[in-house]
């Protein structure tokens, strides 16, 4: 992809995707010789929204989520914009993957897989270029039963620490991660970590996934969600400062993490930090159209052929079931966004073989027809396609592999 991703994009008055008939049909036209499932990434929606997301952080660094976008090329492109430095990996295989190329990588999750953390620990390049997260003493000593201290090179590691918002009348609100939560019980891992033999403790991360992955303009629940995250970003500001600056008293720390797509204006104010980490806003699925903040361009999408008709009124696609990480609600799973006016079924919804669909515009598709999807974050569809489609305005002009088009499946 070169250099195109970064390349001056004025903000248009008026993005080309708010005008559906002309942006979906141009799709169409440009892949009609390609077989389905087609997907395709458009060059203008992602150099939009690349250049976007650096502009909401507010000058603080981009940390990549892999997971969220799962195509080297994208990555790559991102990494040459100003704005974007080093990579979020989901797990320990990916990352010694990619650390043949990037020497900035954190694995975002603690990992637990023996014969990839003896690989890892037998390559002084991959562990100096590759940190793991840990969380508790027991994941120290898995990596000391793989490779005891005096035979490995030093562990570079970061301690995850809870972003979720406790209270005493909603309980815990936020994602299950971490059992480290505030400033006390963090400081004594750290403590313990920074002593140790063989590990050096070089960062935090704190991920706010009940403000970065939850929509505040969705027409549901928005006025709770919005008052939900305002108290939860006023608690957070004020812990996240106090653990990061009871960690920096004990050891100097390369890096300090937070943020996601969803919540980088309120991260890139955060001083706590030193970067954000997020990824889904490059391709920008369909669930972060429902957030008052930002407006991302709908970069990725994916067409599907019509096969059958079982009523006048529905038109049956082959496949496009491929459900985002979450509850597996309407805002997780894939949306029909060409010919307007199309739904999936309730009993039925968006399935793995099938997906009927109704609506005014289903009387009019026929067998061949196809129907363009966007699916609601990112790198579910990378997991199901070998590669993406390039578009630049009415033609392909590039082909992109995704992990799995490079013979990659990591979890």
């Amino acid at each position: 992809m070169g250099d195109r991703v970064g390349s001056p994009a004025p903000r248009p008055a008026r993005p080309p995707w708010h005008d559906p008939a002309s942006w979906w049909p141009r799709l169409t036209a440009a892949t009609a010789h390609l077989p389905a499932p087609v997907g395709v990434i458009d060059l203008a929606a992602l150099r939009y929204n690349a250049l976007d997301m650096v502009v909401r952080a507010g000058g603080r660094p981009i940390r990549i989520a892999t997971k969220s976008v799962r195509v080297r090329a994208v990555i790559d492109a991102a990494l040459r914009v100003p704005g974007y430095r080093g990579l979020l990996a989901f797990t320990l295989p990916e990352a010694l993957w990619l650390a043949e190329d990037h020497d900035d990588i954190v694995v975002a999750y603690p990992t637990v897989d023996r014969t990839t953390l003896a690989r890892l620990l037998a390559d002084e390049q991959a562990a100096s270029r590759i940190t793991l997260m840990v969380d508790a003493v027991e994941h120290l000593d898995l990596i000391d039963a793989v490779a005891p201290p005096r035979g490995r090179p030093p562990v570079r590691v970061a301690i995850d620490v809870d972003a979720s918002w406790r209270t005493a009348a909603l309980g815990h609100v936020g994602v299950r991660r971490s059992p480290l939560h505030d400033p006390v019980e963090t400081l004594r891992f750290a403590r313990a970590v920074a002593e140790r033999d063989g590990f050096r403790l070089v960062g935090l991360q704190m991920y706010e996934a009940q403000i970065a992955g939850q929509g505040d303009d969705t027409g549901s629940g928005d006025a709770l969600i919005r008052s939900v995250q305002a108290r939860s970003r006023q608690e957070l500001r004020v812990r996240r400062t106090a653990i990061a600056d009871a960690v920096r008293s004990l050891v100097p720390l390369e890096f300090v993490t937070g943020g996601g797509t969803g919540s980088l204006e309120f991260s890139g104010a955060d001083d706590a930090l030193s970067e954000i980490t997020a990824g889904s806003g490059l391709l920008a699925g369909h669930l972060f159209d429902g957030y008052r903040a930002f407006d991302p361009a709908p970069a990725a999408a994916i067409a599907f052929d019509v096969v059958r008709r079982p009523a006048p009124d529905i038109a049956t696609v082959l496949g496009g079931g491929w459900i985002a990480s979450g509850p597996a609600l309407a805002s997780r799973q894939p949306r029909a966004v060409w010919p307007e006016g199309l739904r999936t079924m309730t009993r039925e919804a968006a399935g793995e073989v099938q997906t009927p669909l109704q609506g005014p515009a289903a009387a009019e598709l026929r067998a061949g027809d196809r129907v363009w999807f966007r699916h609601a974050k990112s790198g579910e569809a990378s997991e199901r396609l070998d590669r993406y489609h390039l578009v630049d305005g009415d033609r392909v002009v590039d082909e992109l592999p995704t992990y799995r088009g490079e013979g990659k499946a990591f979890l």
